[in-house]
């Protein structure tokens, strides 16, 4: 991993369809389907975590939580707003259908920042944790404007990421925070009754199936200082990104500095892609990457064979093409080193399959 950017573009591209080959099948091993089964026999609650695309924010794995269990929501800088209508959309119908199930629903709202650097914190707030901290807490208003502010069903809670450590700090609405950093192996006993203070207002069904995330994050937290003591653990700290990805479906991508990931909620998706694209071609000038080409990626799940999976074809293919025209109409020279790949990804085996290319 640590030479991939260096590689070729061609060797860059295999790479990362072999990457998402190796997912698939992991997901769809008999101990995988297993193990969220069981999990969700356990914890039934479902639970969809709002974060930038920045690849170092990997809840799953700083949760020790079993994959496919977070259903991510991912967007350039973590910028959200629930009035996008593709954005609304997919929320409601994620939450009812989750709740026509019987399950209610709580929302992980991130931001990221990094203790040793801030400059290795979100370059989308421009390092600014707290205008990052001020947007979740406007996304959670959003939540309750549109779930209710009850909080019996649906749940927005706004959890701060620490990069260094892979550290969760948990928000009260108090204004209180809960920050997994600070709790020493001796003080793991006494987690439940914290978090029954902090959130006094959540269901308690759903702080049971909280609690295991809190506590895989303390096991995280644990091998990653114990990695940097041995020098094992090295903080990428520089852009490298030679991949600009569109859509969704981009779970096995969770690596550092590799791709921008840009969801299609914003109903200005041209602002992202320039965005985008400058970073790419930064990144080349920098010589941080080769200057032999870039990819961009389109990808768009779905649910069902037949009438689902064409639709999704035709988005992918969409998106795809606007952003190629983007591309080429505001940056000629960078547009003639793309690679082009359209994808749709079957959710239920997480199986990306080229529509063309």
């Amino acid at each position: 991993m640590l030479n991939i950017h260096k590689k070729p573009i061609a060797e860059r591209i295999d790479w990362v369809f072999e990457l998402a080959r190796r997912h698939g099948e992991t997901f769809r091993s008999p101990e995988a389907w297993l193990a969220r089964e069981r999990y969700l026999a356990e914890h039934p609650t479902a639970i969809a975590v709002l974060k930038c695309m920045d690849g170092r924010i990997n809840i799953p794995v700083a949760t020790n939580t079993p994959t496919g269990i977070l259903m991510p929501i991912r967007n350039l800088g973590g910028v959200f707003d629930l009035g996008w209508p593709h954005l609304g959309e997919v929320l409601a119908h994620h939450v009812m259908r989750m709740t026509g199930a019987g399950r209610r629903v709580l929302f992980l709202i991130t931001y990221h920042w990094s203790k040793g650097d801030p400059k290795r914190g979100c370059a989308g707030f421009n390092f600014d944790t707290g205008a990052a901290i001020a947007h979740t807490r406007e996304i959670r208003r959003q939540v309750e404007h549109i779930f209710g502010s009850g909080h019996g069903t649906v749940y927005p809670l706004v959890c701060g990421f620490e990069t260094d450590e892979d550290a969760l700090v948990v928000h009260g609405a108090d204004g209180a925070t809960l920050d997994l950093s600070t709790i020493s192996a001796s003080d793991t006993a006494t987690l439940e009754p914290r978090l029954a203070t902090l959130l006094p207002d959540m269901p308690a069904q759903m702080r049971a199936d909280l609690l295991p995330l809190l506590h895989g994050n303390l096991e995280r937290i644990a091998l990653v200082r114990e990695q940097a003591r041995r020098h094992e653990r090295m903080l990428d700290v520089e852009h490298r990104e030679w991949m600009i990805c569109l859509g969704r479906g981009f779970d096995f991508l969770h690596t550092p500095n590799l791709a921008l990931i840009i969801g299609p909620y914003s109903p200005d998706l041209a602002d992202p892609i320039r965005k985008a694209a400058a970073i790419i071609g930064d990144n080349m000038k920098a010589g941080r990457i080769p200057d032999d080409g870039f990819l961009l990626l389109a990808s768009v799940p779905y649910d069902e064979i037949g009438v689902d999976r064409a639709r999704a074809e035709l988005k992918s293919l969409f998106l795809s093409r606007f952003a190629e025209n983007v591309l080429r109409e505001e940056f000629g020279a960078l547009a003639g080193r793309m690679t082009k790949r359209t994808a749709v990804l079957d959710w239920r085996s997480r199986s990306l399959e080229l529509i063309d290319g």
